[in-house]
């Protein structure tokens, strides 16, 4: 072993000073992208077939797992929906991904009680909400709309109007119209023409559209109502503009007051005096539900042209206001039968002689439309040839046609369910109807036409 002269062992050599050993960089983006676009492009490319197959089968995947969710959501007892309609309306997307994820997540009925318990907060029963299959979304349902969600325009007695029509406490046709008409003379009353404008061209888009977009709203207008507004609207239009506002205003009241009197009023008292000529001493009048003409008529015809005959009440089962009809026609003194339904209608129409009924609407073609079940009825007399006798003022006339009870119709909101829904009302063919008794004649269902051709050329 070598050493120093003073005999120490010699020094370790220092090590070498320098920069400390670098690692291995990984490889710049651009080499690394241009390694990644090498190996897609060594792929085989799909063609525009295999192409449209693979989506496919993402999709079918896709609708797969969807239902598997829904599944899921549904044996829980919770639905996606239900619980993105119980949330904020600013977190309905957000609740409904969370109940997705949670419905998948979770197994066991209990599994939607504990993720709705981790957040803290109760479980609040959604509002059920009415559905229509989308076949019957044509189809009209009155709706009760909160006062403070109708437009400022909106008149109180108009705002009144559309509950009592959305609750059905005025549901004929007629008794619609006339309040209708009476809440556009108190609007009318209680307008100014702004600055600037004319009462012809600033009544009818401000003021009055905005009363029957709410009417409409709640409920469905009836023919008579529309053909009764197309009516109104026409007589503001020919107002000239050089006429004071007052007269204006007056013109118009005036106007309203001669229509009802003329097509409503006198028109009732005229179809009541014809309908009870047809009435026979010994007869058997056989009616359906309630409706105010019909009462009139039979009333007239025992006081006033002293007939003696019976009347047979075949009830709606879902309304009963047959009931009220009954209790009416016998507190007169007229001999009643009466029956909740229609279970004995063949019997009952074995002892009739005649059937009364009352259309809410004439189509252009003599089809009538009126209350649900009158249809049936008419069919079955007419298989036992007794004659069919309609009531009908001419403003419910319209030029439209129908053949069926889906064109036109409303859907009864008191029984609405997603399993089944109820019509108010139904069409009857002109071939199952024998007269149709109006103010302006007594014609047979094809000839209401000419009764229409009439209304046009008096206006």
């Amino acid at each position: 072993m070598a050493s120093t002269p003073n005999g120490s062992p010699p020094e370790a050599d220092p090590k070498p000073v320098g920069k400390p050993p670098e690692e291995p960089k990984a490889p710049p983006q651009n080499e690394k992208n241009a390694k990644t676009e090498a190996a897609e492009t060594s792929k085989p490319k799909l063609s525009g077939a295999e192409l449209k197959a693979k989506a496919k089968a993402e999709k079918m995947a896709r609708r797969a797992q969807a239902k598997v969710s829904k599944d899921a959501a549904k044996g829980e007892g919770v639905a996606p929906s239900t619980a993105a309609q119980s949330g904020p309306p600013g977190e309905a997307k957000g609740s409904k991904a969370k109940g997705k994820q949670d419905s998948a997540g979770t197994a066991g009925p209990g599994g939607a009680g504990k993720s709705a318990g981790s957040k803290g907060a109760p479980l609040v029963p959604a509002e059920p909400k009415l559905s229509v299959p989308e076949c019957f979304s044509h189809l009209s349902m009155a709706k009760r709309i909160p006062i403070t969600q109708a437009d400022k325009d909106v008149h109180p007695t108009v705002l009144a109007l559309g509950q009592q029509m959305a609750t059905f406490t005025i549901d004929e046709g007629i008794a619609r119209l006339k309040a209708t008409l009476l809440a556009f003379k108190k609007v009318i009353d209680s307008y100014t023409t702004p600055p600037g404008n004319t009462l012809a061209r600033h009544l009818t888009p401000h003021v009055l559209n905005p009363q029957i977009d709410y009417l409409t709203a709640c409920r469905p207008m009836c023919f008579s109502m529309g053909n009764a507004i197309r009516w109104l609207k026409l007589q503001v239009s020919k107002i000239d503009p050089d006429v004071p506002e007052l007269d204006a205003k007056k013109q118009l009241c005036s106007s309203i007051d001669v229509f009802i009197q003329e097509r409503i009023t006198i028109a009732n008292l005229v179809i009541t005096e014809k309908a009870a000529e047809r009435i026979q001493d010994g007869d058997t009048v056989l009616v359906f539900g309630r409706t105010t003409l019909v009462e009139h008529a039979l009333i007239h015809a025992h006081l006033v042209a002293q007939k003696k005959f019976s009347v047979i009440v075949v009830d709606d089962p879902y309304e009963r206001k047959g009931q009220t009809l009954a209790t009416n026609l016998t507190a007169e003194g007229i001999r009643v039968s009466y029956s909740g339904d229609f279970g004995g209608l063949r019997w009952h129409l074995h002892h009739a002689t005649r059937v009364l009924v009352s259309a809410e609407s004439m189509f252009n073609n003599g089809s009538m439309y009126a209350r649900s079940g009158t249809c049936d009825l008419a069919i079955a007399a007419k298989g036992l040839d007794i004659p069919v006798l309609v009531l009908s003022e001419t403003v419910n006339i319209t030029e439209r046609v129908s053949t069926d009870s889906l064109t036109y119709n409303e859907i009864d909101p008191e029984r609405c369910t997603g399993a089944s829904f109820r019509l108010l009302y139904d069409t009857t063919p002109d071939r199952y109807l024998s007269l149709v008794i109006t103010e302006l004649g007594t014609v047979q269902p094809t000839s209401v036409p000419d009764l229409l051709r009439k209304l046009e050329e008096s206006n």
